[in-house]
Parts: structure tokens; sequence; C-alpha cells
């Protein structure tokens, strides 16, 4: 790091007040007039300068097409902001922002842009004090990351100088199986160490998701029962009211399993099933991750695929009192086509901690609701001293994690029902962030953005994670690409009856959220 951002003698390091501000840098989006640049990333980096995290010279370089000058860029930047961003518009600190905000024109293969980058981001250092610390953001499509990444090492702009920092940060999909997938890490750590490389996976900037390291290792009260002995089965759930919109071209051919399960849900079960980490830095996290993904017994056997995996395909149907279409008929999809929206696998970790107990992880779009949910669903008792009316409307305790929306926490138990009879019925007893905190949650791209510029990546799959996730989730895709089609639900369901299913014949069911 430079000079300018040496340990501060004044600061006590416990005194949590003091929040941890990014030192002398610079971001630069490549792909910044795409969706995520404007809805995201934009009014995320307005957010850290609103709440004073992010250096005075702070620097945003746009990288695209558009015949635009810097204040045509400045321009786009505010609109997004005054839309999407979380915290109130202040007009000094986006005179201050933008300052350091300039906008290069060119395409992927463009050496005269990216000189002019150069340029760029070498004038940049010399205004704003940037001290040759960038970040280059991919928000392009996976197949430009290649391209990308060579130009700035032919450029030299991967170049790491003596006492400043480039680091990569790419999005999702890394690759679309292992092959692909360990082909693109080898491009991109060709040019960029790994410790610099920052794969984002938004999930896991979510308080709530970070809420189970909490939840799990802060407390004495859940880890003694968070094992076989006591846990039944585990139920992950991403589910989307919206279908998929104008993406037809990214989606079709990509669809639910490698869109959600090989990153989000993969993630959050790590998170859920890894043992306690020494502790809670990168390298531990990720080795305690490693282990169980690498524990996850793959499903290879066409029996055991065809009883354990599900793939749907959303039809006409209703949401939200307006007539959908089904998938087939969106726009840009082709007919025939077998791309999955609905994804169930029931999966298993050989391990000490949960041998034989099944991880259910199922994504859909147009589903009932939009809703992402961990609930850890607990053994019935092993005796009951009540006569079996008693217990008739009792099922099974469970604690739920909710990621998104209304962020919280609710566990499930059994109580007696007020009145002269011995009747024991569900209850829910509920923590809401929104109740118990005045602070609101940060966007996940807030946290994810300042870790990069700090060099901080606990928030951020790793490598291994990422080969160990397309080893669980290739085999599965094969064999659906060699059998069948994806089965039918209609829009506004929780999905099709294959997946009620699967889990019927393993006596159990899925939960309403």
């Amino acid at each position: 790091m430079s000079g300018l951002s040496g340990a501060n003698p004044l600061r006590d390091p416990a005194d949590r007040r003091l929040p941890r501000i990014a030192g002398p840098s610079g971001l630069v989006i490549f792909g910044v007039t795409g969706d995520l640049s404007r809805k995201k990333l934009m009014p995320a980096v307005y957010d850290l300068a609103n709440r004073g995290l992010l250096p005075p010279g702070f620097s945003l370089i746009g990288y695209a097409r558009r015949e635009w000058q810097d204040e045509d860029f400045a321009q786009e930047v505010h609109d997004a902001v005054k839309a999407n961003a979380r915290t109130p518009f202040r007009e000094e600190v986006w005179q201050q922002l933008i300052q350091g905000m300039r906008f290069v024109q060119g395409d992927f293969d463009d050496d005269d842009a990216f000189e002019r980058l150069k340029a760029t981001i070498e004038d940049l250092d010399k205004r704003q004090g940037t001290g040759g610390n960038f970040a280059f953001y991919l928000s392009v499509p996976p197949k430009f990351f290649p391209k990308v990444v060579e130009q700035l090492r032919k450029h030299g702009l991967a170049d790491q100088k003596e006492g400043s920092w480039r680091r990569a940060v790419i999005e999702k999909p890394f690759g679309h199986d292992l092959v692909s997938a360990k082909e693109l890490n080898k491009v991109v750590h060709e040019v960029f160490p790994s410790n610099e490389v920052f794969r984002i996976d938004h999930y896991l900037g979510k308080e709530t998701v970070q809420n189970i390291l909490a939840l799990r290792f802060a407390n004495t009260l859940f880890e003694p029962i968070w094992n076989r002995s006591y846990v039944d089965h585990v139920q992950i759930t991403m589910a989307e009211d919206i279908g998929i919109g104008g993406r037809a071209g990214y989606y079709d051919g990509i669809g639910a399993a490698r869109d959600v399960i090989q990153n989000h849900l993969l993630q959050l079960l790590a998170l859920t099933a890894m043992e306690e980490p020494a502790s809670f830095d990168a390298d531990a996290l990720a080795a305690e991750k490693t282990k169980v993904l690498g524990a996850v017994k793959l499903l290879q056997d066409p029996e055991d695929l065809a009883r354990n995996t599900v793939r749907g395909q959303y039809a006409a149907g209703w949401q939200g009192g307006e007539k959908a279409v089904g998938y087939l008929q969106e726009d840009g999809i082709d007919p025939k086509s077998k791309t999955d929206t609905y994804a169930a696998v029931k999966l298993e970790i050989d391990n000490r901690r949960w041998a034989g107990v099944p991880f259910y992880l199922r994504t859909g779009k147009r589903l009932g609701r939009r809703v992402t949910e961990i609930a850890v669903v607990f053994q019935r008792a092993p005796h009951s001293p009540f006569d079996h009316t008693a217990t008739e409307e009792l099922g099974q305790n469970a604690l739920v994690i909710r990621v998104q929306p209304d962020e919280g926490v609710t566990m499930r138990f059994g109580s007696k029902v007020p009145g002269t009879s011995m009747e024991v019925r569900d209850v829910s007893m509920d923590f809401a962030y929104g109740e118990s905190f005045t602070e609101s949650s940060p966007e996940a791209y807030e946290r994810l953005i300042l870790d990069v510029l700090l060099g901080d990546s606990n928030l951020f799959p790793r490598l291994e994670e990422v080969e160990l996730s397309w080893k669980i989730l290739d085999p599965i895709e094969q064999y659906w690409d060699r059998h069948g089609k994806p089965a039918q639900y209609p829009a506004g369901t929780w999905g099709p009856d294959e997946a009620d299913e699967m889990l019927a014949r393993d006596g159990r069911s899925w939960r309403r959220p």
C-alpha cells in the first residue's frame, strides 16, 4: 500500500465507531452501460462516498462503446445514483465524486482505447492522488473476460508496481462447467496474482448470509445440535417471482442450476455445513468451505441422478393477478429449448457431522414469491408423552434464516395451546433485522466493492471453491442433457410435481416460505 494509507497512530483498533476506509484508489468499470452497473455498482460507489468510506481522491472510470464525453458519463452516473442509491443525495458528496470521473470509449479489442485508458489512469494518479491503485471490474458477458484480461496485460495495466496494487473483479458465471472454469482461471491468474482476483458472488455480501456465521459461532445455543444427531434435513431455497425479462440471450443455454445452484446455493450450503474456522480471515474461511464442498457426495449413477434431481420450465400461468407467458413463448427463446428455469437437487455430505442428512437445494423463476432462505429442520422428539391427538398439529422444529426479503431469523417450535385440554401446536419466534437494528443494512455491492478496495477477500469464493462447485454440478447437467425434457410448471406455483415427489419419497415435504 502507498505511504498515504499507513497506520494512523491516533486510531484505536478497538474503536468500532471508526469504520475501515479505503486508501487512495480508483475503480474502472468495463461494461459500464449495462444494467448491473446502472442499478448496483454506480449507486454503491455513491453510497460508500456518502458514508465517508472512500478516499477523498477516489476515481471512477467507465469503459464502453458508447460515444460519450466525460460529462455524459457523469450525467449517467448522476441519474443512476438518483434512481437507485440507498442513501440520500447530497450535492457536496456528488461534487467531490465528480472530480475523479472519466469515460473511455472503445471496444475490447481496441488497442488505442486501452492506451487512452492507461493515460487516463496516469492522469488521475497525478490529479487525484490514487497512488496507482486501481481495481478493474469486468461487468461484461463472460465470453469477453479473457479478451479484457489479455488487453490489460498487453498494455501494462495489470502490472503490480512497487507499493501499489492492481486487482481484477469478475462477475459470475465463472465458466459454464469445470473445464471452462479451469481455462478461465488459468487466463486470469496468468495476468493477476490469485490474491488480487476477486470473484463476486453478491449473495456473500448480504448481511444475513454473514449472519449465518455469527449465529453459529458467536452463540453456544445452536452449535451443539448443528449435526446429524439432531438435524433431520436442510432446505435451501432461492425463489424468484419474475421471468427472464430481457435476458434471453444470457439465460437460454445457462439455466437455473448453472445460474444459481453452482454459486449462490452451494456457497450457502458451505456456510451452513462448514466446521468452525480458526479465525474470521479469508484463508481460514476458504479452507473450511473447501473441505465441505470437497465432501459433497457426487451424484454419478444415472439412477441416483433420476431420483435426486429435478429440472423444470415455467409454463403460462397467473402471477400476482396478471397473466404470464411460458418460458418457450418468451421473446428470443427457441421453442425447443431445454433450458431449466427451475432446478432442485438432493445432496449429501460425507463427513462425520452430516453423514445421512440430506440437503435439498431448489431455485426457480416464476415461483410463488421472491424469497431466499435456509431452513434447518430438526428431528422429531424421540418419545412423546402426549397422545397422538394432542400433537397432530405439531410439525418439526426448524430454524429458518431469511436471506431476503424481510431479512431475519425465525425459530419454529411446539407450544401448548391455551385451554383446559393438552394440545401442542407450532408457533414461531421471529427476529427481523429492520426491527432490532436502527441502522439499515448496506447493499451487498457496497460491502463487496469496499472489500475489493481494502484487499479483503473474506467474502469472495476462491478458485478451489468454484472448481469444486462445478464438479458437483457437471454430472447433473450432463445427465439432463441426455435425458428427456424439463417438467412444466404453471407460472406462479411452487415448481413441478416431480420436485414434491422427490421429497415425498423420503417422507418429507418442501416448506412453503
